[in-house]
């Protein structure tokens, strides 16, 4: 039987991922899924997931521990190749990992857990590179597909409490954000209605990726030549705020955004605002080849007949182009959790204007998905799928993958490597892999 794979690229129409409660109790919450990243594509079916079908039996290999330290340099904070893996062992997470890989066939698992904002799980699993049989490394480097809106939506929330921008501010027409940069034609019904606000929590009105995401459109256009394409000739489905649909193309749009209000590039902006201040130094945006990919990133293996390497990746810095390690994820989380440990960079107004949902969907905020106080988001794109949650039990966790599958529960079993092994109630670290 034949299925039509819809057009996703940065996850987000929440799957029913489970997230267990806390562990007195064993029970399961749902995540409120994330639709993935990627093109339309046929394929033939053997299972059925709750966001994707496709092929395959899962026989996988890779299984390693790899352990190295690197010897780079950095200007402080996560200076990855300085860091080193867990001393302490979790079996119950190996298991997990271990068994996780070889059901879906996944090369390389790269694993962050904090605890009390203490990073007490560093390790990295099997192979980064089939052809020359690297091992996995905690200083490898992933792309994070829609893992990438969260810095996207930090950065927003940091210029809001700069009070460089307001929530409820226009985006496109006279006296707007971004005015008539773009487009050549007088903008369509409501375009003009819509807000910042209304970007983040994916209710614009239009240009979702359940059909014919715009992301994966015009693939020679250059950012400013899709936004204004996209103004031309896709008009909304729905009046801004009444209506969720997971758009890859508004973060784009947040992207130009935060440009226009600091005057940097996307990529700068993010780093001024968020990454340098909590000493993450090697986050980058990644490129669209084999030939493009960066220092110390992993190799990606598509399954099912995909392309890793077909798409532009770099076009979509604000919603799935950044690339990083597991440990900058997991720094990235314990700033931004609301445990009192560490200072958070965002002002508690802030924090919860962010992890609030929207009328259209109480169970997604700005740029995360919502169950309860667990606030968490999976990125999938061809060669990639990945994971970051701040749970409020006082853990947080990352998991970032070299491939994704279409077997079924393939996203939903990412997340439960963490809550199958937490239910076994291991021993974990105490001392803080953090360097500082």
């Amino acid at each position: 039987m034949k299925n039509t794979y819809q057009p996703r690229i940065c996850s987000a129409k929440l799957n029913l991922l489970k997230i267990s409660r806390l562990i007195a109790f064993v029970g399961l919450l749902f995540f409120a899924a994330c639709k993935k990243d990627s093109p339309s594509v046929t394929k033939t079916t053997t299972g059925t997931d709750t966001t994707h079908t496709g092929t395959g039996t899962g026989t996988g290999t890779g299984t390693g521990t790899g352990t190295g330290t690197g010897t780079g340099t950095g200007g402080g904070g996560t200076v990855i190749d300085t860091l080193t893996p867990s001393k302490v062992a979790v079996a119950a997470l190996d298991d997990e990992v271990n068994t996780f890989m070889t059901t879906y066939n996944v090369p390389a698992v790269s694993v962050a857990i904090t605890k009390g904002e203490k990073l007490v799980y560093l390790k990295a699993y099997g192979v980064s590179d089939k052809s020359k049989g690297t091992k996995a490394v905690i200083s490898d480097r992933y792309r994070l597909a829609s893992c990438s809106k969260q810095f996207t939506a930090v950065a927003i929330m940091k210029l809001l409490d700069q009070g460089k921008i307001k929530l409820s501010d226009k985006v496109f027409g006279d006296g707007a954000i971004l005015g008539k940069t773009y487009g050549t034609k007088a903008y369509g019904l409501h375009i003009t209605d819509i807000t910042v606000d209304e970007l983040l929590h994916h209710t614009s009105g239009g240009w979702g990726n359940s059909v014919n995401d715009p992301m994966f459109s015009n693939p020679t256009m250059t950012t400013a030549e899709l936004i204004t394409w996209t103004l031309d000739n896709r008009p909304l489905d729905h009046v801004p705020g009444s209506n969720y649909d997971y758009s890859n193309f508004g973060y784009c749009i947040l992207g130009r955004v935060i440009e226009k209000i600091t005057g940097q590039t996307y990529a700068e902006a993010v780093k001024t605002l968020v990454l340098t201040p909590i000493g993450i130094t090697d986050m980058t945006i990644g490129g669209n080849t084999l030939a493009d990919k960066q220092t110390k990133e992993v190799t990606y293996y598509g399954q099912s007949g995909e392309n890793p390497y077909a798409y532009n990746i770099t076009r979509m810095d604000a919603h799935g182009g950044w690339v990083a390690t597991a440990a900058d994820l997991a720094r990235f989380l314990v700033y931004i959790d609301k445990f009192p440990v560490r200072p958070d960079i965002l002002t508690s107004a802030s924090l919860n204007t962010m992890y609030t949902g929207s009328t259209a969907n109480a169970a997604y905020g700005c740029g995360w998905a919502i169950a309860g106080n667990n606030y968490f988001h999976q990125g999938s794109l061809p060669g990639t799928a990945t994971e970051q949650a701040r749970l409020d039990n006082g853990f947080n966790f990352v998991f970032l993958t070299n491939t994704r599958s279409f077997v079924a529960n393939f996203d939903s079993n990412l997340d439960q490597i963490f809550w199958k092994a937490f239910a076994k109630n291991p021993t974990w670290a105490t001392e803080d892999l953090f360097l500082k």
